[in-house]
Formats: structure tokens, C-alpha cells, sequence
């Protein structure tokens, strides 16, 4: 058959997939755009600045809100120049797991291409687990500030309300997931323009409505160590105040798996994950500074008896307004602003799930592969959108009976999924450091410099992150994040020594190449 315009095999991103072995199963129909829309939108630093805010302010308070934001920013780009690199000459929708296996070799490709597709697929679900969880306990603020606040006989939705709202929002996800590509895109390029005015209006709105605000000399150099939390020493506090930026900076990898859907993918690809990263550091600078100017009083943010409950930037936005107007009705609809963000987060968030389910079930390695791999009239996989909300709701299940066992559980969503992340950049400096063939987008004689920094710096944080939050440390205090990504570690390892190494091959190409 002759390539043509009209059939879309001219284009560079189904050409190369193509090459890779691979038939073009998805529509594709995104933008440059389109494709950083959906990392964009997941990235949104209105959901993570806002979910983990506190966890910023109790460990170093505006110093690591405003400085670690950018040390964690510019790490996080250098894993995000080598990712692009490899998705420039890899553009599919397995993304991570099937850039290992092509990097690793042919011998290490299979067990490669194992331990990161399950990092991966795991760190994603917990991504959508915490997305919507932190949506629900939103919810319940806004409910507890639009009933009176709790000082005033708000209502305070139990742990059981709490995981409803959870399941409910998950449920609209896996519906709106459903539709077709188009529609997708189109509300990937709605969210992503919400998050970059949400910010914008609420970084400039919320300290000009406060009668109370914050000095420079405070906001830029003020540096809480009364965390009460038995930690004193200043290094270790900036460390565990970088956990809101890094976990904030996740969720690019989007790009990579919407790439079989993407409009020249191997050019594409790579501009959308460097796109979203560069305007997120810069719109997240930027919402940090404007919330950390309208504050007066850290503890009095952090109190679980204040109005919001304990919530810093719900309080933040509830006292600015009534200080003003004599109640926080403006606070109420700045945080619904903020709502409708982490709503669009986990909605693309369930969209990258499925591609990365689709794709790794395509190869064989899930259980009932051939289900998750079906592919619906809309031409969207719809399996495994169901999959990806039903497992993110069962992961939330856990914080029914332990808030603690629910926090490994999400912890995952951050270290796991950059362990995901630094596999496949650190076969292609080591194991194809001199094999690699880069596609359009590559980084030259710098590539191995960069990939290098990016594979320590996950080393870095994963230890960063292990460390204990709260001394003495206690079975109620211990930081149970390294228990948990080393419970996930030995069941992938488990699962491929006892069977999985007898079948999985690795990825299976479905057309000759």
C-alpha cells in the first residue's frame, strides 16, 4: 500500500511506530498543544502546592516553599530532558516500561521492561488515588467552611463520607474517560488553561483582598524549625520540606503515553513533557510566593482547631475574604477554583493510566491482558480506563483503616513513579550509552551529563524521602514510604523469578518489522 496524506502514514510519530513494530490502534489526533495539556493539567501545581502546602510550612516554613520549589524544579527538568530524548526516538504509549526494555538490551530487556511497566502502572494509580483522595478532602473542607466553619458548627464529613465523595469522583473520571479522544483533548486543553488563570488570578487576588499581609523579609527568608515534630537540625527540616515540590512535579510521563494518539509524536512528545515542566516551575513560583505573602501566623494555619480544620490555604483564602468583607463566601469560591483544577488533575491522570494499562497489557504483562487491551468503537481503551478508577479507589480503601497505612500507600505516587522514571534514563547512559540512536529531539554530546544527574537526583530523594518525619519514632510516626516501595519492589521481583520470567518476553510487536 502506498503511504499517503489522506491516511495519516506520512506522519513522523505513526511512521516511527511503524518501525517499532507497532499498528496504529488509537486515534491520532492531538496537538502539540493537546499533548501538554494532558501533562500540564496532571503536573498542576494548583493540586499539589494546595494539597501539601502544610507539609511545606510545618518543615521550613516560606524558605523551603520558595527555594526548594526551585532546587526540586530544576532536577526535576534535567529528568524531564533525558525522558524527552528517549520519547523522541521511542514514541509509544508504553513509554517507560518499553524504553527499558530497548535500552537494557536484548539479554536484560525483559526483566527491564518488568520492573519499570509495574513502577510505573503502580506509581500512576497511586497518583490518581492521591489526586482524588486530596479532591474529596477539599470537598469536605469547603463543606465544613459553607456550613460555618468548624468554630461555628461546620459540618465535618466522617472518614466514610470522605471516601464516597472519593468514589464519586472517580466514577465521572472513568465516564468522561470513556468518550473519545476529541473530547479528551478538548477538556485536556481546558484543564490545563484553568490551572495556568487559576493561578494567576489567585496568586494576585488572595494577598491584594487580605488586610494582613506577609513582608518580603518574611516570605524570602523566613525559616520555620518549630515543626513539633522532635526535628531541629535545619538541613534535615529544608529536606523534608521538599516533598511538596517533587511530588508536585510528577505526572509528565503523560506525555510519553499519549504519544500514539499524538500528531508527529517523536517531535511532539518531547515538547510536551519539557513544556509542562518549564511552565509549571515558573506559574508554581509564582502561586507560592502570592498564597506565602497573605500569610500573618504559621501556627494559627496549622492548628486543626482553626476554621478549615488544619487546611493552611483553605484558611488562608477563608480569613483573607472575612477580614475584609466580614465573611470568607470569596475564599469559598477560590477554593472550589482550586477544586475544579485537582478535578481536571485526576481526570487526565485516569487518561495516562488506561494508555499506560493499554500498552503493557498489549505486551502480555498483566493478568487478563487481552481484556485490558480491547479497544472500543471511539477507539479509546476501555477496559482499562475502568481498571484504572477501580484500583485507584481500592488503594483509598486503606485510609478507612490507617491513615498511616494510606500515606505508604500514596507515598508510592512519588518515589516509585521517579524510580519508574530514572530505569530507562539510566540504561540509556550506561547499557546504551553508545548504542542509543536518538530521534529528533535529542541532547547531543550533553545527553549522558544530563541522564546522570537526573538517575542521582532520584537516588537522592528516594532517600530524602525514607528519612522519619517524626522522632522518637514510633509504629504510629515511623515514615512507612520505604516499607512500602520495598513491598512493591519484592513482589515485582517475586512474581518474576517464580513465573513471570518464563513468559514475559518483553514487548511483542504486532506487525512485521
Amino acid at each position: 500500500m502506498v503511504a499517503t496524506k489522506a491516511d495519516g502514514l506520512l506522519d513522523t510519530g505513526h511512521a516511527r511506530l511503524n518501525e517499532l513494530g507497532y499498528k496504529q490502534e488509537l486515534k491520532r489526533d492531538l496537538s502539540v498543544v493537546s499533548n501538554f495539556a494532558f501533562s500540564f493539567s496532571i503536573i498542576s501545581v494548583l493540586t499539589g502546592i494546595t494539597t501539601l502546602y502544610n507539609n511545606g510550612l510545618n518543615f521550613g516554613g516560606p524558605v523551603s516553599l520558595v527555594y526548594g520549589w526551585f532546587i526540586a524544579g530544576v532536577f526535576t527538568m534535567f529528568v524531564g530532558l533525558s525522558m524527552a530524548e528517549i520519547c523522541s526516538s521511542y514514541p509509544t504509549s508504553g513509554g517507560l516500561y518499553y524504553w527499558s526494555a530497548k535500552l537494557a538490551g536484548p539479554n536484560w530487556a525483559p526483566f527491564a521492561s518488568w520492573m519499570t511497566g509495574w513502577f510505573n502502572i503502580v506509581g500512576q494509580w497511586a497518583v490518581t488515588t492521591s489526586v482524588d483522595y486530596s479532591l474529596a478532602q477539599l470537598i469536605q473542607v469547603i463543606v465544613l467552611l459553607s456550613t460555618g466553619g468548624k468554630n461555628n458548627g461546620g459540618y465535618e464529613a466522617s472518614k466514610y463520607v470522605v471516601i464516597v465523595f472519593h468514589g464519586a469522583i472517580l466514577l465521572v473520571h472513568a465516564i468522561l474517560n470513556s468518550l473519545s479522544i476529541s473530547w479528551l483533548s478538548f477538556f485536556g486543553q481546558f484543564a490545563a488553561a484553568w490551572n495556568f488563570f487559576g493561578v494567576f488570578l489567585l496568586t494576585f487576588l488572595v494577598p491584594l483582598v487580605a488586610t494582613e499581609r506577609a513582608s518580603p523579609k518574611f516570605v524570602f527568608t523566613h525559616f520555620n524549625t518549630d515543626n513539633g515534630e522532635g526535628i531541629n537540625n535545619r538541613l534535615y527540616i529544608f529536606i523534608l520540606g521538599l516533598l511538596m515540590s517533587q511530588y508536585t512535579l510528577t505526572g509528565y510521563d503523560a506525555s510519553a503515553h499519549m504519544t500514539e494518539e499524538t500528531i508527529e509524536a517523536d517531535k511532539n512528545g518531547p515538547k510536551g513533557i519539557i513544556s509542562s515542566i518549564g511552565i509549571s516551575i515558573v506559574v508554581g513560583w509564582c502561586y507560592i510566593l502570592g498564597i506565602t505573602f497573605a500569610i500573618t501566623s504559621i501556627p494559627s494555619l496549622l492548628d486543626e482547631n482553626n476554621d478549615a480544620g488544619g487546611y493552611a490555604i483553605a484558611e488562608i483564602f477563608y480569613q483573607a475574604f472575612k477580614s475584609r468583607y466580614g465573611n470568607g463566601v470569596g475564599g469559598i469560591i477560590c477554593l472550589i477554583v482550586v477544586a475544579v483544577a485537582i478535578f481536571f488533575c485526576g481526570m487526565s491522570s485516569v487518561t495516562s493510566n488506561s494508555r499506560m494499562a493499554y500498552a503493557f497489557s498489549r505486551d502480555g504483562a498483566m493478568p487478563f491482558s487481552p481484556t485490558w487491551h480491547k479497544v472500543n468503537g471511539n477507539e479509546v481503551p476501555i477496559n482499562a480506563v475502568w481498571l484504572s478508577a477501580l484500583i485507584s479507589f481500592c488503594m483509598a480503601l486503606t485510609s478507612l483503616g490507617s491513615t498511616v497505612a494510606f500515606n505508604a500507600m500514596v507515598s508510592i505516587a512519588t518515589i516509585g513513579l521517579y524510580i519508574a522514571y530514572a530505569l530507562p534514563i539510566f540504561f540509556r547512559v550506561t547499557l546504551a550509552k553508545n548504542s542509543f540512536v536518538p530521534g529528533p529531539f535529542n541532547l547531543g554530546r550533553y545527553g549522558i551529563v544530563i541522564g546522570w544527574v537526573a538517575v542521582l537526583w532520584v537516588a537522592t530523594i528516594s532517600v530524602f524521602f525514607s528519612l522519619p518525619v517524626e522522632y522518637p519514632v514510633t509504629d504510629t510516626t515511623l515514615n512507612y514510604t520505604p516499607i512500602a516501595v520495598g513491598c512493591l519492589l519484592i513482589i515485582t521481583i517475586s512474581t518474576w523469578v517464580v513465573s513471570a520470567r518464563h513468559w514475559f518476553k518483553g514487548p511483542v510487536t504486532n506487525i512485521p518489522i
